[in-house]
């Protein structure tokens, strides 16, 4: 039985322990959490912020014990769904909005008000694996491409060695687990390979799988995806970091160097970025990745997790709360609990901004 482990993961599941305890601590010594506050609020979506939103739901609850608040990581697709439907008050999703969406109706929103789009949870996305004997693997975009097409089936593949001199790589056979549900995730991933390794991967970046590819193995959300790899010899998958436990975690090639996901890399991600065109700034947040850096200070493989919900809300009732629990889980009292599960932090700007965006909802 293979089991691996990587500094960055041990932090994160160390730092995942105690995140609930930070979380509170952040609060009880003030923090940017207001306080008496009441209502039920809902959301759902990403499941890579899932660990962030327990935390943060936890801590908020330290000062506004009559709030309820809940959120349901079901996955990107499904919270952008559930938004638009009115089941949900707030999607967690871990890409914006795509043309199509941003132009139909939302429900719990008032007529003829566009949504925002709030960053509020950067992370890397790991690639994770299971190979008895290997601890440290490196990879480049277009090898991990070929693995996930099939193209690539077998671990000593001279392809894999060539890029880990002097590893002892097994013939076991490859599975690439990807997930099954429509995902962020998933969109984050196959935009890095589309622009990465344009050659070996040759489908559009989207939230679901492409189903042209027979190969591998699909699994339903995050905790679906480390499921499969840790229960499976030879498997490999993609997941965001604080969920990558003791699995195996490879480095990818940036530029000319092997760079491990961690928290710094991906914050220089996000700051390499430049915003979504078309986009008003005032409302949204979205970046369009740089995933072709060729800076080893950065790790282009990351997810930029959004808030998506109504500058103004058809009812008011929860407005104060949403407000509210949005503007702790952005402050730096916020960002701070999520830095505990491996999340880069905003910048003071992007905390500036994003407040602004949340001073406006109504």
């Amino acid at each position: 039985m293979k089991i691996t482990r990587t500094g960055l993961a041990i932090a994160a599941v160390a730092a995942a322990s105690a995140l609930v305890l930070s979380g509170c601590a952040a609060n009880e010594n003030g923090g940017d959490s207001p306080s008496n506050l009441s209502g039920s609020i809902a959301g759902v979506g990403s499941s890579a912020q899932g660990a962030a939103q327990e935390a943060w739901i936890a801590a908020f609850r330290t000062n506004n014990p009559n709030a309820t608040i809940t959120y349901d990581p079901r996955g990107s697709g499904a919270g952008v769904t559930a938004f638009m439907e009115g089941e949900a008050l707030f999607a967690g999703s871990d890409s914006p909005l795509k043309d199509d969406e941003l132009a139909g109706t939302f429900a719990a929103c008032a007529p003829d008000t566009a949504p925002f789009e709030i960053a509020n949870y950067i992370s890397a996305i790991a690639v994770v694996y299971n190979v008895e004997g290997v601890d440290d693997l490196n990879l480049d975009a277009a090898t991990i491409a070929k693995i996930f097409t099939g193209t690539i089936t077998a671990w000593n593949d001279p392809a894999i060695a060539a890029l880990n001199v002097g590893v002892v790589l097994p013939g076991t056979a490859i599975t690439a687990v990807h997930r099954a549900d429509e995902s962020g995730t998933t969109k984050n991933f196959t935009e890095y390979l589309a622009k990465a390794a344009p050659d070996a991967w040759t489908f559009i970046a989207d939230k679901v799988w492409p189903a042209e590819i027979t190969a591998g193995e699909a699994a339903k959300q995050t905790s679906g995806v480390a499921e499969a790899v840790t229960a499976r010899l030879g498997s490999i998958g993609y997941l965001d970091l604080s969920k990558a436990g003791d699995l195996g975690v490879a480095n990818v090639k940036v530029g000319d160097a092997f760079v491990a996901p961690s928290a710094e890399g991906a914050a220089a991600a996000y700051r390499g970025s430049a915003p979504r065109e078309g986009r008003d700034p005032a409302i949204s947040m979205a970046v369009d990745v740089n995933r072709e850096s060729t800076d080893p200070t950065t790790y282009p493989l990351i997810l930029a997790s959004y808030i998506i919900g109504c500058q103004k809300y058809s009812d008011s009732a929860n407005v104060a709360l949403i407000k509210g629990y949005l503007g702790y889980i952005v402050s730096a009292a916020g960002q701070e609990v999520a830095a505990g599960v491996g999340a880069a932090p905003l910048t003071a700007a992007n905390i500036t901004a994003a407040e602004a965006i949340v001073s406006g909802i109504r």
